[in-house]
């Protein structure tokens, strides 16, 4: 077990560093590797459920939600809602009736099962595309968002469907109750975890700590809503939103930046891992077919994958041909609300964008961001062998291998084309624009330290010398920021424009931060300077280099 651990770490570093020089994306390379290593005699592994709902999913969506932004979630909440409990549902639904109807046997429940599998989209590779291709905040956002919330949705009607096909029977209103239940017992929960977290501030100043405190709450968060039979899922995500919100307050420096690097190396380890998981699932999902006739198969397979393809486009075209009064945004800043300020009408600009309807080609790529995930493979393994009644469960490996499948068309098939289609559609993020928002945040930050060093320097005269000092040190800063900014101001293009001389200082200060490290190293090597102390310098020039930008007008 220990020599596959290792082998498959090799790999997923291998895929990433391929990934990233192609351009391909490692989420779909994964499942592709999986299959070949499935197909070659030899011990496989096997994918628990238990294990990926208990141990894998509540971290990845604990990372993916402390990333994520609850105020821009706020912001275009009305079409995140759609997506991810609508649509989940809709086409649970839809897949259901196609079975029902075109596939000979299959019961309305056992297709609804499937559908609900299928339904929710996992946004690791799209994210990892967009971001890449530098795609706009708003489409990060919502597809953030979506694969946050959706999961829960999925999982919820995923038992309704289960209970409807092992007991016999359907209540509509019943199940309504259910899902109703589930959400909101799993938003209360996931607050009362956030709010735990909140309490346990005196204890996360330390790094060490705040990494424990941190790497437990998705866990605490899941097995507590599960425990109190509501959504561990939403738990998770709600906690994470808040506990993310809240971690400037909550957290010291020193802390996020551990724990930053801490989530990143979990979410690159079991992103790996369950990438090629989902390859190696082949054998087990294709054992079980002989029994059915080929065109049932296909019948099968061609609901399950004609669904989830053309359901999001048709559903994003007919949501944004809704009154535009129906796309007004969730809080947010209106022009009359603004306070009379520099850079008030930019941010009003910013917010009308947020608000807007999507526009054809957003739409366009939104409808190819819907790759599927290890999250459908573990939702329809935990479908019970048999009913009630002792029967075995009805079309169950079919249903294995057409979320197999649907699994594999989305992740291999969108997640490879979803980059060449983004550039097609030339969707780009503005940099200028975001450029422009971090130097004017950052002018406000030295500002407002400049403001405080003159309440300093009033109530503590012995204190003139450092004051003077910061001071001096805070305006060549804000004088700085205030040159980006001008430099910004006078680019028309959505390209970061070049600085030459800003550029050179850059590779000045990185020369120099390099020449301390050689010194260093020296000290050391000729018996001057401990290990330790080594070390401790280290980082100190780590967090100076650290501080640079890594494109000159940033």
């Amino acid at each position: 077990m220990l020599l596959f651990v290792l082998a498959a770490v090799a790999v997923i570093v291998v895929v990433r560093w391929v990934a990233a020089r192609t351009g391909l994306p490692a989420a779909a390379l994964l499942p592709l590797i999986g299959i070949v290593y499935a197909l070659l005699p030899g011990p496989n592994i096997g994918l628990d459920p238990d294990l990926v709902l208990m141990i894998v999913l509540p971290p990845l969506l604990y990372s993916a939600a402390l990333d994520s932004s609850l105020l821009d979630i706020r912001r275009n909440l009305r079409i995140v809602v759609s997506l991810s409990v609508l649509l989940v549902l809709l086409t649970g639904v839809l897949v259901g009736i196609g079975f029902h109807l075109f596939v000979a046997g299959a019961t309305l429940a056992a297709g609804i099962a499937v559908g609900a599998a299928i339904a929710p989209p996992d946004p690791v590779a799209a994210l990892a595309v967009g971001r890449r291709v530098n795609l706009p905040p708003k489409m990060v956002t919502i597809i953030q968002g979506e694969g946050l919330l959706n999961d829960a949705t999925a999982l919820t009607m995923l038992s309704v469907a289960v209970a409807a096909a092992v007991g016999g029977e359907f209540s509509f209103p019943s199940a309504v109750a259910q899902f109703v239940l589930a959400a909101v017992g799993g938003v209360a929960v996931g607050a009362a975890v956030a709010w735990l977290v909140r309490l346990a501030r005196p204890f996360t100043a330390d790094p060490l700590l705040s990494n424990a405190i941190s790497l437990a709450t998705p866990f605490v968060a899941y097995l507590l809503g599960e425990e109190l039979h509501v959504s561990g899922v939403l738990a998770v995500v709600i906690a994470g939103l808040i506990v993310g919100h809240k971690t400037p307050q909550l957290t010291s420096g020193a802390a996020r930046l551990q724990t930053s690097a801490v989530w990143r190396l979990v979410d690159f380890l079991l992103e790996g891992f369950v990438f090629l998981l989902i390859g190696q699932q082949l054998p087990e999902v294709v054992k079980g077919l002989r029994q059915y006739d080929r065109s049932t198969i296909v019948i099968a397979v061609a609901v399950s994958v004609g669904v989830v393809l053309l359901l999001r486009p048709a559903w994003l075209v007919m949501t944004q041909s809704l009154p535009r009064s129906l796309h007004t945004r969730l809080g947010g800043i209106s022009e009359q609300d603004a306070p009379d300020e520099p850079g008030s009408a930019r941010r009003i600009e910013r917010a009308d964008r947020n608000a807007r309807r999507l526009t054809s080609r957003e739409v366009v790529a939104l409808s190819w961001s819907g790759t599927r995930g290890v999250i459908s493979l573990a939702a329809i393994f935990t479908l019970p062998l048999t009913t009630n009644s002792g029967a075995p469960f009805p079309d169950r490996d079919l249903l294995l291998f057409c979320t197999f499948v649907v699994v594999l068309v989305t992740l291999v098939g969108q997640g490879l084309t979803f980059a060449p289609l983004v550039r097609m559609l030339g969707l780009r993020a503005n940099e200028t624009d975001q450029a422009r928002v971090r130097n004017e945040a950052r002018s406000a930050a030295v500002e407002a330290a400049l403001a405080r060093l003159d309440e300093v320097a009033a109530v503590e005269p012995d204190s003139a010398v450092a004051v003077n000092t910061t001071r001096t040190q805070l305006l060549a800063r804000l004088a700085r920021y205030r040159g980006r900014l001008d430099l910004l101001e006078q680019s028309g293009s959505s390209e970061l424009p070049t600085s030459p001389e800003y550029e050179a200082a850059l590779r000045v200060r990185r020369t120099a931060i390099d020449a301390q490290r050689e010194e260093l190293v020296r000290w050391r090597d000729s018996g001057r300077l401990p290990d330790e102390e080594l070390r401790v310098l280290e980082r100190e020039l780590d967090h100076e280099e650290l501080l640079l930008p890594r494109r000159a007008s940033s």
